[in-house]
């Protein structure tokens, strides 16, 4: 099977600290991986690594065929970043951050005009060219931040909750455009907090400080916990593994809630 990110036994320590323990897996080209967990638990330590812009302690790995060590620039031209921050210039209008990342990337003034217009079109952002990004709605700037994303043609694209902060129409809109850009091939590893967005994705991997604890599809987890939700499996492995008693559900919430009414 061919895959676009394939890593065994990468750790990463910081001092006497280890963010990422010794996980593995593997990708395969075309799939939508939700990478699962909760806050501080190695998700965006484990991403940076991939990118190919933190150096692992030790472990291997290889992203888009490239080594994740010995080739980590190709692998940063070859691959789209998206966090939920955008990383948007807000001086700059739509057009000028597009043309930023178009030159970072260094597309010819051909490609660039080309890639401007299909992206443009993709966001919804037709009219909104001369528009300064900062003046933008949340959901907006996540439509250029995507479009400065896929600027070059990335064949993987890494969203680290790209989603967080923008409503729920712009949410879906959203997630609408990403299924679109995988059905056309590309690879996509997102992280969220949103269990109904993690619920789209073929594969989804949960950690938890710094330890992979699964990877599995969808279906199979639901088999697996006899859960047909994400979020109370997730829920269901930050008890096991924290010790720690979380609420089981909303539905349980609001019958305390009625109780303490009555």
């Amino acid at each position: 099977m061919d895959y676009a990110i394939s890593i065994k036994n990468l750790t990463k320590k910081f001092g006497n600290f280890t963010a990422v323990d010794n996980i593995s897996f593997n990708i395969p080209k075309g799939k939508i991986f939700g990478f699962l967990g909760p806050n501080g638990s190695g998700k965006s330590t484990t991403i940076r690594m991939i990118c190919g812009v933190l150096r692992p302690t030790c472990g291997e790995g290889r992203v888009l065929g490239y080594d994740l060590i010995k080739e980590s620039e190709k692998i940063k031209q070859n691959i789209g970043y998206m966090s939920q921050k955008f990383s948007l210039y807000e001086d700059l209008t739509v057009e000028e951050n597009l043309d930023f990342y178009g030159n970072i990337y260094m597309l010819d003034k051909e490609t660039l005009e080309f890639r401007k217009k299909e992206l443009i079109k993709m966001a919804n952002l037709e009219g909104k060219e001369k528009s300064i990004a900062g003046t933008l709605s949340g959901g907006w700037k996540q439509r250029l931040a995507l479009g400065c994303s896929l600027i070059h043609n990335p064949q993987l694209l890494i969203l680290d909750e790209p989603t967080a902060g923008v409503d729920p129409v712009s949410r879906r809109d959203f997630w609408n455009t990403i299924i679109d850009l995988v059905k056309e091939g590309m690879t996509v590893l997102v992280t969220t907090h949103y269990m109904d967005e993690a619920s789209v994705c073929d594969i989804i991997g949960f950690i938890y400080n710094g330890k992979l604890v699964t990877i599995d599809s969808i279906d199979n987890l639901y088999k697996k916990h006899k859960i047909n939700n994400l979020e109370d499996i997730f829920i269901k492995y930050v008890k096991k593994f924290s010790n720690k008693e979380v609420v089981a559900s909303f539905d349980d919430l609001k019958s305390l809630k009625n109780k303490e009414e009555e």
